[in-house]
C-alpha cells in the first residue's frame, strides 16, 4: 500500500522506518513507512503498513489489503 505525504501530514502520522522500493520504471528508492493504516471497503476492513510517496502522488491500495478484505476487482464489469 502507498499513501502520499500530503495525506500523512493531514492525518498527523509519523514514519517509523525507511524501506527500499522499486518503482514501475525500475528506479530503486528509499521511502518512509507509516503504520497502522486502517482500510475500510463496504463491510470489510484491513490493517496494514504503507509506504509514503512524495507530495500529492496518487495513492495505491495494493494487493495485501485487498486480499485481507477478500476483495476482487472485475474490470469488465467495473466492480
Amino acid at each position: 500500500m502507498a499513501i502520499n505525504e500530503e495525506t500523512i501530514t493531514q492525518l498527523g502520522m509519523k514514519p517509523y522506518e525507511n524501506r527500499t522500493a522499486q518503482l514501475a520504471d525500475g528506479t530503486v528508492i528509499t521511502l518512509p513507512i507509516v503504520s497502522p493504516i486502517h482500510v475500510k471497503f463496504a463491510n470489510r476492513t484491513a490493517t496494514c503498513s504503507a509506504m509514503v510517496l512524495p507530495g500529492s502522488t496518487e495513492m495505491l491500495l495494493g494487493a495485501i489489503p485487498m486480499e485481507e478484505m477478500d476483495v476482487l476487482i472485475h474490470p469488465q464489469k467495473k466492480k
